[in-house]
């Protein structure tokens, strides 16, 4: 607690004032919503005492403050990845950080392999639920400032959110899948029978991220909101010489970038 009210004094300082009242995760590729933040605050993770950095493709690896659709925001452009080597107290270290900021609700976005045979590279999936297979960042002493030692997980993703979510999609006339993320550690790239394997167990899109930041914002009781960008089609069938490509990925996710941004913007709107 005392290295994250650190952190949070530290961004505090340094935002002068502002209160944000919304956090976003911003994932591979997809930081260029960050661009539409209005008069922002930039600050890398490198200044915070006791932060990680992002070391992924696609991450730039700043805190941005600022406003979006009439609200304060504080988007991370980069997350952290338990592959990166980082134990999951510093993956999860900045939605924290955010909680203490005043922040509660987190939208979280990502980029996905897509292993439901009906998504094709470039759609969205909104994230109604998920599967982990990566160790749970609550493991260890509760932190009982933050949250209650056995969270419930009933419903991860805001029911409401994801209502309006799905009307302002339809009202813009874009198509959206709604499904399940599965998250498993990477950072290989996972084999077609694993592909295959996912989507038998109930998984739509599956990534390296996100459900640990998920699982410690509804610990402290935020609201949580998720999408995913379909940034290549992995059902489990193969060409011979068919690649995973992460330079790929996060041109794929690029491309997609703008819908996810109207989305969000838009949904943002309406609280």
């Amino acid at each position: 607690m005392e290295t994250l009210k650190s952190a949070a004094s530290y961004v505090a300082d340094f935002i002068s004032g502002r209160q944000p009242e919304l956090g976003i995760v911003l994932g591979s590729g997809l930081g260029s919503l960050a661009d539409s933040i209005e008069d922002p605050l930039v600050l890398p993770y490198s200044q915070i005492p006791g932060f990680p950095v992002s070391t992924a493709v696609g991450h730039k690896g700043n805190f941005i403050v600022g406003n979006l659709s009439g609200k304060c925001v504080i988007a991370m452009q980069g997350r952290f990845h338990f592959y990166e080597g980082y134990p999951m107290t510093s993956v999860t270290m900045a939605v924290r950080v955010m909680y203490l900021l005043g922040v509660r609700t987190l939208f979280v976005s990502n980029a996905a392999g897509g292993i439901n045979p009906e998504y094709r590279t470039g759609d969205l999936m909104i994230i109604n639920d998920h599967i982990s297979l990566q160790p749970n960042p609550l493991i260890g002493p509760n932190l009982d400032e933050l949250g209650p030692r056995f969270p419930d997980m009933t419903r991860p993703y805001d029911p409401a959110l994801i209502r309006r979510a799905r009307a302002i999609a339809a009202s813009l006339g874009w198509m959206v899948h709604e499904g399940v993320y599965l998250g498993d550690t990477g950072p290989s790239y996972e084999t077609p029978a694993e592909y295959r394997f996912y989507r038998a167990v109930g998984g739509d899109v599956v990534g390296m991220s996100t459900i640990p930041e998920v699982i410690v914002a509804r610990h402290c009781g935020m609201r949580v909101f998720g999408m995913s960008v379909v940034t290549n089609e992995a059902s489990g069938d193969f060409a011979e010489d068919y690649q995973n490509d992460g330079d790929d990925v996060v041109k794929a996710a690029d491309a997609a970038a703008s819908k996810l941004t109207r989305i969000f913007k838009e949904l943002i709107a309406t609280l």
